[in-house]
């Protein structure tokens, strides 16, 4: 016979008490820490784009092509990261409509 906790730990559906599964510790990193990480790194990019667009107004840029790709890449990571933010709001705001 097959032990019905061996299959639920065996799928990594953790401890069933009484038909209710216990929260179990994320193994990863946590929601907000990835969010304060991603939003560093667009902070970042950001500060590279704009040193970028500071070198080539003043003529210190070496290689053109270089800071415009950061530039570039600036806005792209800030366009990403406001997607972001407008889809988390609208989820947001779907769960709001929900009744309970």
């Amino acid at each position: 016979m097959i032990k019905i906790d061996g299959i639920s730990n065996s799928l990594g559906l953790g401890n069933v008490v009484g038909g209710i599964n216990k929260a179990q510790e994320p193994a990863g990193e946590s929601f907000a820490s990835m969010l304060k990480n991603s939003l560093q790194e667009v902070n970042k990019t950001q500060v590279q784009g704009y040193e970028a667009m500071r070198g080539i107004a003043t003529g210190d840029v070496k290689n053109l092509q270089e800071a415009v790709q950061k530039i570039e890449e600036a806005e792209l990571s800030l366009k990403f990261a406001l997607e972001v933010k407008n889809k988390a709001i609208a989820s947001y705001k779907e769960i709001i409509k929900m009744q309970i």
